[in-house]
């Protein structure tokens, strides 16, 4: 049976006095298991999903990866978590080998890893070109090889394949899935595209104004609601918040 991996408890975040980005968010993610946050824009995904990585704290509850509080124990969890920010981006003049080799040297990276890391590029030779040279696909896919090359526990994606066309996007989804069977990692997807998230992920979170609304498998929810898809499911549980 799966081991628990990741709690959040009733996480909370607030800008100013008026923005609030977080509101008691809750969820858990298990070993094993790829975990998509969907929502539109301006939910509260990628703010959830920087509380988890440790980059910022809540105003309140907490985040566990294993029982520890990340928050506390940011050095011991640091490779537990990689973490991939939809606006992360490529160094031009740098070629896709030294961009891993750099990435991999702050995470005391092992040949091994950067081994691992260039297949799941799946770049081959063009790892020795300038990413100046690459199309956005390739550099998502190299961003994607630098931040699982050391095989962390839980891969936290934001938007991982924003912007892609097609058949970019269904290589970044083919990636992810094996990633996680082939380790028995989890990861945390973060996504606006419903239709494509309802294909990745063993369960999803919808999350509107900043709270998860629904929860469960994709078909489950479907199902459940008697519609087509889970931008059906969503548009439903909108209309009754906001009703």
């Amino acid at each position: 049976m799966p081991n628990l991996l990741l709690e959040v408890r009733n996480i909370r975040k607030t800008y100013g006095k008026k923005i609030l980005a977080v509101d008691n968010l809750s969820f858990h993610v298990m070993e094993g298991e790829i975990y998509g946050l969907i929502g539109p824009n301006g939910a509260g995904k990628t703010t959830s999903l920087r509380i988890i990585a440790g980059l910022i704290k809540p105003d309140g509850g907490e985040v566990l990866i294993r029982g520890v509080n990340v928050h506390e124990s940011l050095k011991n969890n640091r490779r537990m978590i990689g973490y991939l920010p939809e606006e992360a981006n490529t160094y031009p003049l740098l070629t896709g080998m030294e961009h891993l080799k750099i990435y991999g040297g702050l995470y005391g990276a092992s040949s091994e890893d950067l081994e691992f890391g260039a297949r799941i590029t799946g770049l081959g030779n063009r790892l020795l070109k300038k990413t100046s040279e690459y199309s956005h696909g390739m550099k998502r896919r190299l961003l994607l090889g630098a931040v699982l090359m050391t095989k962390p526990r839980l891969a936290i994606l934001d938007e991982p394949t924003s912007g892609l066309d097609v058949h970019a996007g269904v290589s970044v989804r083919k990636t992810i899935r094996n990633y996680v069977k082939s380790t028995g990692a989890a990861a945390i997807v973060s996504s606006h595209n419903m239709l494509e998230i309802e294909y990745l992920c063993d369960r999803i979170g919808l999350i509107f104004k900043g709270k998860i609304i629904e929860e469960g498998r994709p078909r489950e929810l479907i199902e459940k609601y008697g519609v087509a898809n889970l931008e059906e499911v969503f548009t439903l549980l909108v209309r009754g918040v906001e009703s």
